[in-house]
């Protein structure tokens, strides 16, 4: 049968994001008013018959466009103001509505990436509504998403769905390896996740998505800078070199000098890459790199005279902190049809971390010595993750399975420096630190493993009446090791397993209004080398390490729901949980200030979590979020010594705990002054308890004379013709205030402060090229 001389010719275009200009996938074109249309594919082209009639463009996640019917089409869809409408993939490991994930989970999306303009990731991360990432400078960092601010192993950190370290070698400052300038957008989720995502995965995930090749040419090269030092040259580009065939490369290289805080001096040099190649309408290639150059000095925590003084300088001249990052992966995406799709990803990695830290320094009061320490780490990782997913018409459901599999060799050696301390006149204190010599002789770990991990898990999405949307799903993990401990001589293999089911359920209550719970468990066995590391003293049965610490295991219960009112100017969210920790991994700071690790019987975490965003028009945005939560611990002994006042401390807060958080920002895009925007942000942490006996507490007057941490940041930008300006002012009423305080439990124990820094201009420019084809 001939076509018609209608249908003869074909209306051509691609569909990409306003803001990133990456291309988006599965977008329906249509014409107006009839039953012909297509989809978008992988790389956002698309194709219809010809037409003189309105062609409607619509995604999820995006305002839907009417525009009239041309030869060749270049359409840049702006994102939905409902956060109804996102999509995500963190939730399910593939791309989803976000109502229709039974999880607390946050999405910060490449507009406000841009509209930051950060310069570290902590910027980014503490939008997410009850997440608090602390900065411990120069790009050192903690974490806090449903538990204490910690250090500790609770945690996922993603790109692209692939952990950035591998399970049992967790480093809390593992986002040091991030490139913040390859970023499109970041997902964090809230509450344990393993029975996707396997051990880790227990306060939160946060999955870095790259930045995709742009439908159309890109380029940006750009300047930043503050008063105190810091310098940083960023670029981008990206593109189609053909129609199949998409790039994009991303990066900066930054150094800082004579910063305000001594012996805080660092180089980073960070590069992306993604390459993505579609072989067929069905299949699809992605290739990334990542590379990470990192040499600092560690400033590391001031005791309360300097603090209070603001005497911001570093006891040490000698720590420093190295990191050498490279990891890669190359995904094969094959969709059978419009039900079954198989990814297929393999990745390497490989990491050099040497150090000679701060944290590691130990004294006791009054004497005239002091030890420090040198250790490094090495490992690369070959690993790989299948997944496939099946749509079934019985009830509507949806099957995923998937299986992991990682292997990563890993040395370490630590071990002990000789340290001169200069003391203050009272002897109670250390002005400063001087190096005497290395001791190699006196090691303080020193081991070879072969880490293999290995996980299979499955999700079933099942709907058994229109509005309900059941989800089951589960994983088992083994994580393994052969290991030679050259301390002890020993050798052997040790092994941890676990099952973590999950179980959720979300209801469509209709005109954007939703409910949805979840049961889910979290799992995190305790880090390689925190097994093999000497004890500062010995157990009581005598042993010299940590060889019988025990999985961390975590039961997790909440409740949450969302709505979208007032025409979806006004879009709501609210979760609360409670998560019961058992064998929780805590670090006990010791009278010379070092620590032990110590598995506690039993943890509370308990919690209301808030987030708002309302836009009355297009010129103004308001966003909150905020929690107010109880981390306690229910069963932890700490001494069994008949001596000591306090054996245990059940009933009593943690440590770095506040019990409100909170995130405010106002935006103002004025009508009249295109290209202008200005932003207001209030971030608040209530005070917090510094030890575990909850004898010190942290609970100075910040901003507006609120008692914790209270602090103001201003942004504010311009571009014109393609040249942005931008001045981004930190802790605007200049607070003294600390990112992270802690204090022994003795009553001779004095506390360590990690300051934040003063009021910061951050200066930059930046040309941003878009082309046409």
């Amino acid at each position: 049968m001939g076509s018609s001389p209608l249908f003869a010719q074909q209306i051509k275009g691609k569909i990409f994001d306003a803001h990133s200009k990456e291309p988006i996938v599965g977008v329906t074109v249509k014409i107006k008013n009839g039953n012909v249309g297509t989809v978008t594919d992988a790389m956002g082209a698309f194709s219809i018959p010809s037409t003189t009639a309105t062609i409607v463009i619509s995604a999820i996640g995006y305002q839907t466009v009417e525009i009239p019917a041309q030869t060749a089409l270049q359409v840049a869809l702006e994102p939905s103001v409902s956060e109804l409408q996102q999509v995500v993939v963190t939730a399910s490991r593939e791309a989803q509505k976000r109502t229709e994930a039974p999880v607390a989970i946050a999405k910060l999306s490449n507009q406000l990436l841009n509209d930051t303009k950060p310069v570290n990731i902590y910027e980014l991360i503490n939008k997410a509504p009850g997440v608090v990432m602390l900065n411990l400078n120069n790009e050192q960092h903690g974490m806090s998403i449903r538990q204490p601010l910690t250090l500790n192993s609770y945690f996922l950190y993603m790109e692209d769905g692939v952990p950035i370290r591998p399970m049992g070698l967790f480093n809390h400052n593992a986002l040091i390896e991030q490139n913040i300038f390859a970023i499109s957008n970041v997902e964090v989720v809230k509450g344990p996740a393993s029975s996707l995502y396997g051990p880790e995965a227990v306060g939160g995930a946060i999955n870095f998505i790259t930045h995709r090749p742009t439908a159309v040419p890109t380029a940006k090269i750009g300047l930043q800078a503050d008063q105190f030092g810091y310098q940083r040259v960023q670029y981008s580009a990206g593109g189609m070199l053909t129609k199949h065939f998409g790039v994009y490369a991303g990066g900066f290289v930054a150094r800082q000098r004579n910063s305000w805080l001594t012996t805080t001096d660092f180089d980073k040099t960070a590069l992306n890459a993604r390459l993505e190649y579609k072989i067929s309408d069905k299949t699809q290639l992605i290739n990334t790199w990542s590379y990470n150059n990192y040499d600092s000095q560690m400033g590391g925590s001031l005791d309360s005279i300097a603090y209070y003084s603001r005497t911001y300088r570093s006891v040490a001249d000698f720590t420093y902190r190295r990191v050498k990052a490279l990891r890669s992966r190359l995904t094969l995406e094959h969709r059978w049809n419009d039900r079954s799709e198989t990814t297929v990803t393999g990745f390497y990695r490989y990491n050099d971390y040497p150090m000679q830290p701060t944290f590691r320094i130990t004294w006791r009061t009054g004497a005239t010595t002091a030890a420090g320490e040198i250790n490094n780490t090495i490992f690369s990782s070959y690993g790989l993750i299948a997944q496939h997913s099946q749509k079934f018409d019985f009830l509507n459901s949806k099957l995923l399975v998937g299986a992991t599999a990682d292997y990563s060799p890993v040395n370490y050696l630590a071990y002990q420096t000789e340290l001169n301390p200069i003391l203050r006149a009272d002897r109670r204190s250390v002005e400063r630190y001087e190096f005497v010599r290395e001791r190699p002789d006196l090691k303080v770990g020193n081991y070879e493993a072969n880490v293999l991990s290995t996980g299979y898990y499955a999700q079933l999405d099942v709907r058994p009446l229109p509005q309900l949307l059941l989800t089951l799903g589960g994983r088992f993990d083994r994580m393994s090791f052969d290991y030679t401990n050259f301390l002890d001589n020993t050798s052997g293999v040790r092994a941890y397993q676990q099952l973590t089911p999950k179980i959720g359920l979300t209801y469509d209550l209709g005109q954007g209004k939703g409910l949805y719970a979840n049961y889910s468990q979290g799992f995190a066995p305790p880090s390689v080398t925190a097994v093999f590391r000497r004890r500062t003293t010995p157990a009581p049965n005598g042993d010299l390490f940590f060889y019988n610490l025990q999985p961390a295991r975590f039961d997790n219960v909440e409740m949450g729901g969302w709505a979208s009112l007032l025409n979806n100017k006004l879009y709501v969210d609210a979760a609360v949980y409670q998560m019961n920790g058992y064998d929780e991994l805590l670090s006990v700071r010791l009278p010379d200030n070092s620590t032990d690790s110590r598995s506690a019987g039993r943890t509370l975490h308990r919690g209301v979590e808030f987030g708002l965003t309302y836009k009355p028009n297009k010129e103004w945005l308001v966003r909150a979020g905020g929690a107010h939560s109880i981390h306690r611990f229910v069963e932890f002994v700490l001494s069994e010594r008949t001596a000591d006042v306090v054996k245990n401390v059940n009933g009593f807060d943690m440590p770095s705990a506040p019990r409100f958080r909170s995130n405010t920002e106002i935006f103002y895009k004025p009508r009249w002054f295109k290209g202008f925007r200005v932003a207001v942000e209030w971030q608040y942490l209530s005070p917090w308890f510094t030890n575990q006996v909850n004898t010190s507490r942290y609970d100075d007057r910040t901003a507006f004379g609120l008692q914790g941490m209270s602090l103001l940041n201003i942004r504010t930008g311009y571009e014109w013709k393609g040249v942005e300006v931008f001045v981004n002012v930190l802790n605007a009423t200049d607070e003294l205030y600390t990112n992270n305080v802690t204090r022994g439990n003795a009553a001779t124990d004095r506390a360590t402060f990690t300051p934040g820094s003063p009021r910061t201009f951050v200066m930059g420019i930046q040309y941003n090229f878009v082309g046409k084809k």
